[in-house]
């Protein structure tokens, strides 16, 4: 299910994402949304709907230190926030003794990051990346309309992975977390 776009301009990042949920070969369009701000983050997730409504309504983003370097914060801080939030909210798994989430992306301090299932932490070296069914029809689009505006760029994205994802629907929301931010 789903398609997440991400991209930074000019020190915003912007995350786009549709509305589909998908089990098997049934679709539905929901109202709650897999895009989200919260604090000085902004939030796009697939996955599971549980996994984002943990995150929208009971997760607590720990304070970076203003000194701190951002990507440690990411992977250490940030992430052991999020995995206590999915262990108590029932959602985190185990197969094989590894400790699974859920993918998403998250905008921050004027940077785009990928949370894996795994809790990895990824920064695009492009400045744009996506997850969901339609990432790899988003990334193309993506790539190819790097001259466009923010929103824009993050529309033909979406709009490309609704055409060709069975998993991919509209309506598309969108937040921006501006660098003043």
């Amino acid at each position: 299910m789903t398609c997440i776009v991400g991209s930074i301009h000019n020190g915003s990042v912007h995350i786009g994402g549709d509305s589909a949920g998908v089990a098997g070969l049934s679709l539905t369009v929901r109202a709650d949304r897999k895009v989200f701000r919260k604090q000085d983050f902004i939030f796009g997730f697939t996955t599971s709907f549980r996994m984002g409504q943990l995150l929208a309504h009971s997760f607590l983003p720990p304070k970076r230190h203003p000194e701190s370097d951002v990507y440690a914060f990411m992977v250490t801080e940030f992430v052991d926030a999020l995995r206590r939030c999915l262990k108590d909210g029932g959602y985190a798994q185990r197969h094989n003794e590894a400790e699974r989430g859920g993918t998403f992306l998250v905008g921050y301090a004027g940077r785009l990051f990928k949370i894996d299932e795994d809790y990895q932490v990824g920064e695009p070296v492009d400045g744009f990346d996506a997850c969901g069914c339609g990432y790899r029809i988003a990334l193309g689009a993506l790539f190819a309309s790097s001259d466009s505006p923010p929103r824009e760029r993050l529309e033909i994205a979406l709009d490309a992975a609704e055409r060709f994802s069975a998993g991919v629907r509209g309506p598309f929301h969108f937040e921006t977390l501006d660098s003043a931010e």
